[in-house]
């Protein structure tokens, strides 16, 4: 079986995570991270909300990581981020990078916001 690796067309995707870091884009970043197509940046987590706010009108949705375990994102920043037309789905920081990547593959407007392991 010949294996084709995932094409991005240029984006940016989560290469890996590890406790208290991702690797984005070949870059280690320690700490919580918000990741776009156009780059990634460290992030000061969930009371942060100016850059995912930002992203209204940019990406459809937003896969939120949060953590090692699956939680739910606060009820207000979800609908603040809905108001804004982003879609919001919060599950476990990996399950959230390997979700972001496999939607950023089919090119859609995919954004993740992932709390360390």
């Amino acid at each position: 079986m010949k294996l084709t690796p995932t094409q991005f067309g240029g984006a940016v995707a989560v290469d890996g995570y590890g406790p208290g870091f991702f690797r984005v884009g070949g870059r280690v970043i320690e700490g919580a991270v918000l990741v776009t197509a156009a780059g990634a940046t460290t992030w000061n987590g969930l009371d942060d909300r100016a850059p995912l706010l930002a992203l209204a009108g940019q990406v459809d949705v937003l896969f939120i990581g949060m953590g090692a375990d699956a939680a739910h994102a606060p009820a207000d920043l979800v609908a603040a981020l809905r108001d804004g037309g982003v879609a919001v789905e919060s599950m476990a920081s990996p399950t959230a990078a390997r979700t972001y990547n496999v939607t950023l593959s089919e090119g859609r407007r995919v954004a993740c916001a992932l709390l360390p392991l």
